[in-house]
Parts: C-alpha cells; structure tokens; sequence
C-alpha cells in the first residue's frame, strides 16, 4: 500500500496543537460553566507541557545528533519547529485572552477577585506577611545565578521567579544581582486571602475568609523586601524549564527491562530542555544572563506570559460556587449486570458497558467476586495505567491470597506511570501474583481481563475486552466501552493473547480477535477493502470509524482510496488526524471531533459489511505504533442487540450539533451546525442509558 501525496496529509505535531485548540474553545464557551472553564484551561496547559517534553523534544533531538536532513511530509525538523513554535505561540495569545479577558473577568463578576501583589488590600497585609513566614518562607529555595558554584539546576516544569535585586549602597557603577527562587510545588498554588474583618464569618480568631485569591507566585513577589531586606528588589519575573521526558531504554542500559526503567526513571527530571518560558516583561540581560548559565539555545527559549504552570488553574478554591461546575452525574447502574453473581449474568448472555456513564465498579466486582468464588481456578489481567490506589491491582492480590493462579501483564513503558506500575507490579509479586512484563519494543496496549472458572470436567472462562485502562481514576471521566462475554471462541482467544504475552512472541493464530501486532492493521484493512468492492459493485457501502487519533499514512490512503470508490464514511477523531479532508463536513469522507467534560476515548470501527453490520471494540487507534509495534485487541460484538446498541451510540455522535466540530482542511476547528433540535452527544448518551437503568446511588 503507497502512503497517500504529501497534499492528503496534515502534519501530526501541528493536528495535535489544533485537538488542544479545541480544548481551548471549550474554555472560550460562555455556556460553560466558570470552574469549567478554568479546568479547560488547565488542561490546554498540562497538554501543552507534556507535548513539549515529548513531541518537541524528539524533534530537538533528531537536530543534536545532526540529522538536519531528516524531511517530515517534506518538511525539515527546523521548518517543523518554526511553525510548531508559531502555531503554539499563536494558541498561547488566545489562551491568555481567553483567562485574562474572559474568565477573570466573569469570576470578578460573581465576587472573586484574583488579586496581584500590588492589589492586596491593606486589610490583608498583616495576614499575608504571617502566611508567608508561617508557610512558604520555609519551604523557599533560593539560587544563585552568579558565583563560582555552577549554574543552577532547575526543575522540569517548576515554576520560578527570577528576582533582579540592587544593593542599598547606591553606587550607580554596581551591577544587579539575580537570585531563582523556585516556587514551592508543595504548597496550594492559589490562596484564598484571610483578612481582618469582623462583620464576616471567622476562620481563625479575628481572621475572616474573602473572595479574594492570590497565586503563591504574588504571595512571594508580595514579601520580596522582607526575604532580601539588605537589597532593593527590581522585579520578579516567572521563568519555567520543560525537559526531555524520554527515557532513552536503548542507548543506556542493559538488561532487565524493569530494572533498566527504574535506572532511567531516575534521570528523566534531568533531560536536556525542550521549552525556557519567561515572563514577556524579564529584563533582556536577565534573559541573557538565564541562557548563558542554564545553557540554553535561542531555539529553548519561548516568551510565555506572567504565570507559568497554569495546569494548576484546576486547583483554583471554589469557594462553594457549585452552582458554577457541571451539575454531577451519578454512575449508572447495568440493568443487566445487577442482582446475581456477575459471572452467571456474564455466563447467560454477552453485556457492554458503557464508561463513565455506567459504573465501573462492575469491573472490580468482576475481579472480586472472581477472587472470592472457590470455584474460579485463575485470574489474568493486562494492566497498562495502574491508578495510585487500584481496586484492580487489591482484588488481584485478594485473589492470589485466596489460591487462585493470577497472572498480570504489566506494562512498564506506559509513559508517566512506569513509577506507579512498577510499585503496584512489586506488591503484587510480593503477595503471590505471577507478574509479567512486556519486552522493550513491543507495548501491550490490550484492555484484557480474563477468569477461568471449573464447571464440571471442564473450565469456563469468561473475559471482558475494553477500550480504555482498568484505572478507577480515569474511569471517572474517559469515555469508554467493555464487553463482558464467555462465548468460548473469544474468551478462548483472549486466553491465546496472553500466553503470547507471557512468551513475549506475538502469534497470528486468532479466527475472531484482531490482534496487533501480527493481525489487527492486515484484518482492518480487509473490513475497508469489503466495502470498497462493495461500493465498486453499486451496493451500499458505510463506514463509521471512531478513535482517538488517525495517523498511519497506509490507512489514511485506504480511506481516501474508499472516499473515491464511493464509501460513505464517517470518521469521529478525538485528537490527531492526519488526514486532510476536502472540507468541512462535504463529500463522502467526512471527519467531526468531540470535546466535552468527559475525555472521548473508546474505539470502535463499524463496517456495514453487506448489510450484515460488523461492529469491533478495540484498544488500537490508527496510529503507527498501535498497529506495528503494539499489543492491541479488536473484539467483534457478536449480540445483534448490542451492536445495535454501539451503533445507537455513534448515531447520537453523528448528530452532535452542541460539542462537535469539523476536521476540515487546515484544521480550524469550525462547529458542527444544523438547523434541527440540539443535540449534545454525551450528555443523550447519558439520558438513553438512564431510561434504562437506575442511578448507582438509588440502590
């Protein structure tokens, strides 16, 4: 298969900071509501440093090892890092807009003012100065930037004031002294004022609570002339360092892969820079004077604005203005799954589950009811983001406790959560669980859960195959589908995929899975090419391809390829899409985007097949790495009334016209619109699985 022209291809690096675009019009929605808009921005923030600390810093490095001559869909890594700096510095403008000019102001209108260091009412002076010593003063760590010592060592993704400070002597030859103060991470980074007031209700002796809120940044730039009395303080400006978070597995040690992570995990804090923000208003020479002593190129350095680490607006206190979140939405109980033992409803008939609008605590009950049943003979598990306090990871230590042979897969590549699976892999191991790790090169992505049960001379086994992380944390606000079955040919099939695990050799012996990374792109591809004959036949012909992001150049050319023979398709991508469309919603191929206040996650490919409807649940995006050099499973819902019930799904996403946008051709984001009743996806999602079930706090 030829990769499509260099025209029919969007830059991923650029799609990426377009999806973050769309995170960013959320905040810029005045329906949404005000702490909303704040958590919006605070993840347009975190996106953006995670994308420098990865994406940007991979670029970097193909341009230090000199591969200057390295093209990307035509383009150089310097030409790539031009526009990415452009596009991010552009997205930078409006998100500062959008707090400055939009969100603080509505705060202020509701009575919360966010107050700098030169508006604390002098009401709050007293207070202020004894939070500072009792609180922050202590935990202050101050650096040189002068002196014999070396230069400092900063952080990646602290924030920290550089403070220009003068002498007292009043020698006008006498130049300025710079010291870093980095901003305590373990301190509130938002804090509400007290003051002395008497007709307001009392949090201390004296002290009333206000309105009134501060970053710590101003708390510190507020008492500067107390914590340097001997100079006279010339400005505090905000200075943050991103670094390279790759871990770099191949080229520094040998051996075990666990132990090689956490040798590597140990040096990720001390990458090389990948992004120097600094406050507009710094100084030239302090900005010079930062470069030259942190060792930083012109290509490290990107104006930012006066605060940094704004992926802490999340934490901004609500000061009760519930009124001004998302009203909650309780978990929904499964009519299907309530009652009985889990794994006789399972055994009855196949069941989805619909995350997290469903609970997700049929998924632990699953594990636990399995740890507890005497008849069930063994566990196993694919565990890729393990939450910090993982019911998942307990009910499989519960269940190696009762006698049970458990096994967990364990991913320790998963980036950013190598440290919390390898703690849950150690105490797990301790407690009798075989624990297995992947191979470097090969990732397991899998969503697997497999019991096996004795019946008779026989063993039952019984399996849920998901799409997103058996992570009670995320599982609170991913969208996410499972398929409970015990139908032996899948659930049998599921068991194969972890013996391949276990002997870390992938195997294409499956009939009904499509698994990755032997089989999943060459079965996808003949799901798409059915159509395509279909299509040349003058038969209808439909696709509606739902992931997270699209991205592999040999199935972007399959598609176009099926846009020409005259497939309908519809394509709903989350986040990176490679692929440059005609329009904005024109023609057969036709890309819409979600973005709401839950994280649309789950996969799902829907072929019409004839007329026969082929729908699979997969953990596998459209991506290079999902199909090549991952362990991935797509599993084929088999129950006529559940893939009705996906495909419901995915026509209530069709006929988004609240939170859906268009993909067009130069990715900007446009709204669906449509002259018929509103309808936002995942809020009907909800309400048709509620008409069906009852509240998980109904009982």
């Amino acid at each position: 298969m030829t990769d499509p022209e260099p025209d029919k291809l969007f830059d991923r690096e650029l799609s990426w900071i377009a999806f973050n675009g769309r995170v960013l019009q959320e905040a810029q929605d005045p329906n949404v509501p005000l702490f909303e808009r704040l958590s919006f921005l605070s993840i347009v923030s975190s996106n953006l440093d995670e994308f420098f600390r990865v994406r940007v810093a991979a670029l970097r490095t193909l341009l230090r090892l000199g591969k200057k001559r390295l093209k990307k869909l035509g383009v150089s890594p310097q030409k790539l890092l031009l526009d990415i700096h452009a596009a991010v510095h552009n997205q930078q403008e409006a998100f500062g807009q959008t707090l400055r000019g939009e969100v603080l102001p509505a705060l202020a209108a509701h009575g919360v003012e966010l107050l700098d260091e030169g508006q604390v009412p002098e009401s709050a002076h007293d207070w202020l100065a004894e939070y500072f010593d009792r609180e922050v003063a202590p935990r202050l760590l101050v650096l040189e930037l002068e002196g014999d010592d070396g230069a400092p060592f900063l952080e990646d993704r602290r924030t920290y004031l550089a403070v220009t400070l003068w002498g007292r002597s009043g020698v006008m030859a006498e130049q300025p002294t710079t010291r870093v103060i980095r901003v305590p991470p373990e301190l509130p980074r938002f804090v509400a004022l007290g003051e002395k007031d008497d007709a307001a209700p009392e949090v201390a002796p004296g002290v009333s609570r206000t309105r009134k809120v501060m970053f710590i940044d101003d708390v510190i730039r507020f008492n500067l002339s107390r914590l340097f009395p001997d100079y006279l303080v010339d400005g505090a400006y905000a200075v943050k360092l991103s670094r390279d978070a790759d871990l770099y597995l191949e080229d520094e040690f040998s051996g075990d892969l666990a132990v090689r992570i956490r040798k590597a995990l140990a040096k990720r804090d001390t990458g090389l820079p990948s992004r120097f923000l600094y406050d507009p208003r710094t100084p030239y020479a302090t900005v010079a004077k930062l470069k030259e002593r942190l060792g930083l190129a012109d290509e490290d350095l990107m104006v930012g604005g006066r605060y940094h680490g704004l992926s802490d607006l999340r934490a901004f206190p609500d000061l009760g203005m519930d009124e001004h979140k998302y009203d909650p939405l309780e978990p929904l109980r499964h009519p299907g799954l309530d009652g009985e033992n889990l794994l006789e409803r399972v055994e009855k008939g196949d069941h989805l589950l619909h995350l997290p609008y469903q609970s997700f605590e049929y998924v632990e009950r699953f594990l636990t009811e399995a740890a507890d049943d005497p008849a069930v003979e063994e566990i196993w598990a694919s565990l890729y983001r393990v939450a910090s306090d993982s019911v998942v990871a307990r009910a499989l230590i519960r269940g190696a406790k009762a006698g049970k042979a458990v096994t967990a897969v364990v991913e320790v590549q998963a980036r950013f959560d190598e440290a919390s699976n390898l703690a849950w892999a150690d105490q797990m191991e301790a407690a009798g669980v075989r624990v297995i790790f992947t191979r470097l090169g090969l990732k397991m992505h899998a969503k697997l859960l497999l019991v096996g049960r004795r019946e008779g001379s026989g063993l039952r086994r019984f399996a849920y195959i998901g799409t997103g992380n058996f992570n009670e944390s995320t599982a609170r606000f991913y969208t996410d589908l499972g398929l409970f079955t015990s139908r032996p040919y899948l659930s049998d099939e599921v068991r194969q995929v972890f013996s391949d695990l276990v002997s870390g050799e992938p195997s294409d012996a499956y009939e009904h899975l499509l698994v990755a990374p032997l089989g999943l792109r060459r079965g996808f591809e003949a799901l798409v090419r059915r159509e395509i004959a279909e299509a040349k036949a003058g038969r209808p012909a439909r696709m509606i391809l739902k992931m997270n992001s699209l991205e592999d150049p040999g199935m972007v050319s399959l598609l176009l390829e099926a846009s020409d023979a005259g497939v309908d398709v519809d394509l709903i991508v989350r986040g990176i899409c490679c692929l440059r469309t005609a329009g904005a919603g024109v023609g057969r191929l036709r890309v819409r985007s979600i973005v709401d206040r839950f994280l649309e996650h789950s996969r799902v490919y829907a072929f019409h097949h004839g007329g026969r409807q082929k729908v699979y649940l997969a953990s596998a995006d459209w991506m290079i790495r999902n199909l090549n050099r991952r362990v991935e499973v797509a599993v084929p819902v088999e129950d006529e009334a559940l893939r009705d019930e996906v495909l419901s799904v995915l026509d209530l996403q069709l006929r988004d016209n609240v939170k859906a946008r268009w993909i067009d051709r130069d990715q900007t984001n446009p709204r669906v619109t449509s002259s018929g009743p509103q309808v936002r996806s995942q809020m009907a999602h909800y309400e048709w699985l509620k008409a069906r079930g009852t509240p998980a706090g109904s009982g």
